[in-house]
């Protein structure tokens, strides 16, 4: 990768500050770049570094006002951590886009239909009746089963699992070891206490421009589909349950595990080792936070909760700056109980000496 400032300026629509002509070859840490490099500022707990780093360019946001002279050309553009993530898009998709063709000792049935610049990597296993779509690329290792729909401009990494059925829409991206599509828990208890399974004959289906990460498994539906709407992100480390629906533009943290038939709506935030049980619905907008237990519905959009069982988060605060001050109360409660019984000992001595 080699950019001027003036082409990096025109993929953001960012306003230069200094030489429009000044290259840059990666990116780097504000704190750590070095000439030739790319940097951004966001965050103002790092802004002290903006007058001491190396970078060639920096990317910082409109209003920032400089308290002294900087060294980098700078790109002002309305959202730095944005404009900076698209470039790195950017860069990736330049990186990809160079991948083509079909590695060494790669199982692909003869019935499996591949787009235009379509990449598979060694040692991977694409099923009977498989489509994968224009310009997608499949990494090592990766096992892709019967009848499966892969769109267009999708990315799965080394090592993934696609059960049979599971369809992906376009720009889907998928992080190594991730399954999709395994068999949902489903298991029928019977009169002599064992268990019978019961057969998972749906499927998972995945919208556009989802990301999911490492490890992640979401599991196919009983019957119909387990759904990940679009633009939703998932963490690493994720259990999806059989015929959860997951949101638009919903993001999930990592440990996070959601229960069967359960109903996420859009734009909803669900923060890490958070537990959803089955058979409820997250209304839209919702907040969940680290390590909630969510045992009930959500009914309200935009609310926020949080603990185990889970309550409105700013009651819950309330609650725990009360739970701090106990040892506090107690004492005090303590000292009036002592105040209450000298006094009714005053009392009761008052009234034998007044008779």
């Amino acid at each position: 990768m080699q950019f001027t400032a003036q082409q990096i300026s025109l993929i953001i629509g960012g306003r230069i500050e200094g030489n429009a002509n000044a290259t840059v070859t990666s990116f780097g840490k504000i704190e750590a770049a070095q000439e030739g490099q790319l940097t951004f500022l966001a965050n103002p707990k790092y802004e002290d570094y903006l007058y001491t780093t190396k970078a060639t360019i920096a990317i910082i946001n409109e209003g920032y006002a400089l308290e002294r002279k900087v060294e980098p050309t700078l790109i002002r553009v309305k959202d730095a951590y944005s404009a900076f993530a698209q470039l790195l898009q950017k860069h990736q998709e330049m990186v990809t886009q160079q991948m083509k063709g079909i590695q060494q000792y790669s199982y692909i049935s003869e019935s499996a239909q591949l787009g235009e610049d379509v990449f598979i990597g060694a040692f991977s296993y694409i099923g009977e009746n498989v489509k994968i779509g224009n310009f997608s690329k499949i990494f090592p290792g990766t096992y892709i089963g019967d009848n499966v729909i892969i769109g267009e401009n999708c990315i799965i990494h080394p090592d993934v699992k696609i059960y049979h059925d599971s369809v992906l829409h376009n720009h889907v991206t998928i992080h190594a070891g991730t399954v999709i599509g395994s068999d949902g828990f489903g298991f029928a208890p019977q009169a002599d206490g064992s268990f019978k399974k019961v057969p998972q004959i749906g499927n998972v289906l995945i919208e556009d421009h989802v990301e999911i990460g490492a490890n992640t498994t979401i599991d196919r539906a009983t019957i119909g589909s387990t759904c990940i709407r679009a633009g939703a992100k998932l963490d690493n480390l994720i259990q999806i349950a059989h015929n959860v629906e997951v949101g638009n533009s919903t993001v999930i943290a990592a440990q996070a595990g959601v229960s069967g038939s359960t109903k996420i709506g859009k734009n909803v935030m669900i923060g890490g080792q958070a537990g959803l049980v089955g058979h409820i619905q997250i209304a839209d907008g919702s907040k969940i936070n680290a390590q909630s237990g969510v045992s009930k519905s959500l009914k309200e959009p935009y609310s926020a909760v949080t603990g185990s069982p889970a309550s409105d988060y700013t009651n819950a605060l309330r609650s725990q700056a009360v739970f701090r001050n106990l040892p506090e109360l107690e004492k005090r409660i303590y000292e009036l109980e002592k105040i209450i019984k000298q006094l009714m000992a005053e009392r009761v001595n008052f009234g034998v000496n007044g008779e």
